[in-house]
């Protein structure tokens, strides 16, 4: 028996099993009535309606997850990939254009395989239960921005390692770990002007009672901000949200126009110092070090995986290439790719309470965060009550009861 087949297999189900018991566990954990605490946002049928898109994104969730799994587990097992090894090698080209087409190849294969669920998904699940205000011209515009940027960045980001692992020697994990970073940081830094309004409009937030707020609080906190921009959200969905783009003097705030018509000047500004306090907290760099740490992780395990003969064999692989190794390290990662997930959104949920206090403590109302927090739920349909284990697995943000329960607490403002 391969023992790296028995680890990839193994993961992948493994996988899929804690999802499906997470979904059961969080289906029994609903009660039949909102909880007190969000009483006052959850009427009777708010909160039905909650439920059944809670079950509902449930059940897609099963589907999807069980037939992607399937798809995969039998392309491991059938060589499904040593099939699309032999078609990009018929092409003649070199080892670099054949690992592009290999590795290119098998994203299409699983861009094709899940368009049918993000239809379904945006126009069927979301627009049933009033979320959805994509027109099928955005949707197909956003799959072909999606695709050629995949195609250009990815791209040299997959032609750099391989090209750096093939001409650097032992040392080579080390060169992948910096173009990797660098990369990355750089996309960071023009995303906000290159990349994000390809998908987005921004328009500056135009003068009135919530700018002036947002600048004052601003200025209060000692937060730089390049701009404050009010995206248009609502050209794919009514849920509204808030964020930061850039680093440095490039920081700006985005706020989806959704948010502003849920929300009021107050609560908005809430939602901007907690915002701030991810930053004032030091939370962006810690995380920026946690990913730079886990990406030269991985890359030092890739090193010492990537030309086993055993990884190889339990593909049914014909032949050995980088790039195929490369694909093949990513599932054999599995295991440690989950457990390293939920460690990070313990670390994030940990985080997200921090900033909630920050927002309680530089505003001195607690209770405007907890309207915001309210609101946003009750708008979602967000499921109140999620099963622990549901939250241990995803949940890279406190239930809202729980942040509820902490700004309540006689403290909040002088934590």
């Amino acid at each position: 028996m391969n023992i790296y087949l028995v680890i990839i297999i193994g993961s992948l189900i493994a996988a899929w099993f804690l999802g499906m018991l997470s979904d059961r566990l969080s289906a029994k954990a609903m009660q039949p009535k909102p909880p007190e605490e969000l009483a006052d946002v959850f009427d009777e049928a708010t909160y039905v309606k909650s439920r059944a898109y809670t079950l509902e994104s449930m059940k897609f969730s099963t589907v999807s997850e069980s037939f992607n799994t399937a798809v995969l587990v039998a392309a491991i097992l059938l060589g499904g990939f040593n099939l699309l090894d032999q078609i990009a090698r018929a092409a003649g080209a070199g080892p670099l254009a054949t690992g592009l087409l290999f590795i290119g190849g098998l994203a299409l294969i699983a861009g094709v395989i899940g368009l049918p669920f993000e239809t379904y998904h945006t126009f069927v699940l979301e627009k049933r239960f009033g979320f959805n205000t994509t027109t099928v011209a955005t949707f197909i515009m956003d799959r072909v921005k999606g695709i050629a940027l995949t195609a250009i960045i990815g791209g040299a980001l997959v032609a750099g390692i391989l090209l750096f692992l093939r001409e650097t020697g032992s040392y080579a994990w080390l060169l992948c770990w910096g173009f990797a970073v660098v990369l990355s940081l750089g996309l960071t830094y023009v995303a906000p002007t290159w990349i994000l309004p390809l998908f987005n409009k921004f328009t500056p937030l135009e003068d009135g009672e919530l700018r002036d707020k947002l600048e004052a609080f601003a200025d209060k906190a000692g937060f730089e901000l390049s701009g404050i921009f009010v995206m248009d959200g609502s050209k794919r969905s009514t849920k509204g949200n808030a964020f930061f783009t850039g680093f440095g003097k490039r920081r700006r705030i985005a706020l989806f126009d959704t948010l502003i018509k849920e929300m009021d000047a107050d609560e908005i500004v809430a939602v901007l110092a907690h915002e701030v306090g991810h930053a004032k907290l030091g939370h962006i760099k810690k995380h920026l070090a946690i990913s730079i740490i886990k990406t030269g992780v991985v890359f030092y395990l890739m090193s010492l995986f990537l030309q086993s003969d055993g990884l190889f064999a339990a593909f049914g692989m014909a032949h050995k290439s980088l790039y195929a190794g490369l694909v093949f390290f990513v599932l054999l990662y599995t295991p440690l790719s989950l457990a390293l997930s939920v460690a990070a959104n313990l670390i994030s949920r940990k985080h997200e309470f921090e900033a909630d206090a920050f927002s309680a403590r530089t505003t001195g109302r607690p209770e405007t965060m907890i309207s915001a927090l309210k609101k946003m739920s009750a708008s979602h349909l967000s499921n109140p009550t999620p099963h622990p284990l549901t939250v241990w697995l995803e949940y890279s943000h406190p239930p809202v009861l729980a942040r509820i329960k902490a700004l309540s607490a006689p403290h909040a403002t002088t934590k």
